[in-house]
C-alpha cells in the first residue's frame, strides 16, 4: 500500500482543530463550548442595550446608511429566536436570511459569519438556548429610503457577498489556519478594521487597514503589519495583551467599541486563540494606511 500524501493529512488535521474534533474539546458539551463560540463572535456587546438584559437586542449601531437596532437572541419565542431550527439559525449565518425569506442588512455581520462552521454554529445555538428567555420586541431600524428595502440586498449579495464555510489553507499551519478562522469569519475582525465602499461593502483592498468611519463614526485603527500607520512595530505578545486587556504597548487603554470587544468577548479567549490572531495578523501583507489623518 502507497504511504498517504502528506497534504490531506495536513488539512484534516487543520478542519479537525477548527472544528474540535479532538478528544480534549469532543468531551465539552456544546452548550459549553458555545459560551466560548459567543463571547469570540462578539454578540453579548452587540446584542445588549447598556444596562439591559443580556442578548434581548435594541442596541443601535449608527451607520451612513441610517440607525440599525440589533434584534432579540434569547430564546424567546414570540420576540427571539425561540422558534428557529437548526436549519434556519444556519441559513441566518451562513447566507443572511431571515426565517420568512427576507435578506438581513450587512450591518449583520452574516459576511463573515458564513466562515463558521456548521458545528460551531449549533453549539452557538445550543448555549443561546439554554438562556433564559426575554419577552422583548425588536425595535424598527432607522433606516431612510432607499436603503431601508430589504429586496434590493439581493443585488448587494450578487455584487458583494460569497457565502459558504472557511476553507483552511493546506499550505498553512495549523495555528495560523486557526487564526484565520477566528479573525476572518468567528470574531469578524474585518468588519470593523476594514474601510467600505460607497454601497457598504468591505474595500477587498484594504483589508484590516483600518477607517475613520468605523461603527458608530468610530476611528478603527489599521492592524495590518505595517511598520509605520499598523501594528508592524509591536510584539506578539502586544496583541495579545490588548486582546486580553485593553492596553496597547503605548499602556493606553482601547475605548469605544474595541473596549466591549474585548470586555465582553476576546478576553475570554483562550492564550493559544489569541496568539493565533496574533501569528495571522502578522503574517497578512502590510498596507499603509494612516487613518487618524483622515479625521
Amino acid at each position: 500500500m502507497s504511504p498517504l500524501p502528506r497534504r490531506p493529512i495536513a488539512t484534516a488535521l487543520t478542519l479537525m482543530l477548527l472544528s474540535g474534533a479532538i478528544p480534549a474539546v469532543a468531551e465539552e458539551d456544546a452548550v459549553t463550548r458555545g459560551e466560548y463560540l459567543v463571547h469570540a463572535g462578539g454578540c453579548f456587546s452587540c446584542h445588549t442595550v447598556a444596562g439591559g438584559e443580556k442578548l434581548a437586542g435594541g442596541r443601535a449601531l449608527a451607520t451612513p446608511f441610517g440607525t440599525f437596532y440589533s434584534p432579540n437572541i434569547t430564546p424567546d419565542p414570540e420576540t427571539g429566536i425561540g422558534r428557529w431550527t437548526d436549519a434556519l439559525f444556519l441559513q441566518a449565518l451562513r447566507e443572511g436570511v431571515r426565517p420568512d425569506g427576507a435578506n438581513y442588512f450587512p450591518v449583520f455581520p452574516y459576511p463573515s459569519f458564513t466562515g463558521i462552521t456548521d458545528r460551531d454554529a449549533l453549539a452557538i445555538k445550543a448555549y443561546l438556548f439554554s438562556l433564559p428567555p426575554v419577552h422583548r420586541e425588536n425595535r424598527p431600524h432607522d433606516v431612510p429610503f432607499p436603503f431601508s428595502w430589504r429586496f434590493l440586498q439581493a443585488g448587494w449579495k450578487l455584487l458583494f457577498f460569497t457565502p459558504g464555510p472557511f476553507q483552511p489553507a493546506p499550505e498553512r499551519s495549523v495555528v495560523y489556519n486557526r487564526g484565520a478562522y477566528l479573525v476572518t469569519a468567528l470574531a469578524h475582525c474585518g468588519e470593523c478594521h476594514t474601510p467600505r465602499n460607497f454601497l457598504g461593502a468591505t474595500q477587498s483592498g484594504q483589508r484590516l487597514a483600518g477607517t475613520p468611519d468605523g461603527p458608530d463614526g468610530q476611528l478603527v485603527p489599521n492592524i495590518t503589519p505595517d511598520r509605520d500607520t499598523g501594528i508592524g512595530k509591536w510584539e506578539k505578545d502586544d496583541v495579545v495583551e490588548l486582546l486580553r486587556t485593553g492596553t496597547t504597548p503605548e499602556l493606553s487603554k482601547v475605548k469605544g467599541a474595541m473596549r466591549e470587544t474585548v470586555d465582553d468577548g476576546l478576553k475570554y479567549l483562550s492564550d493559544s486563540d489569541l496568539e493565533a490572531i496574533a501569528d495571522y495578523l502578522f503574517a497578512q501583507p502590510p498596507i499603509v494606511h494612516d487613518v487618524s489623518r483622515k479625521r
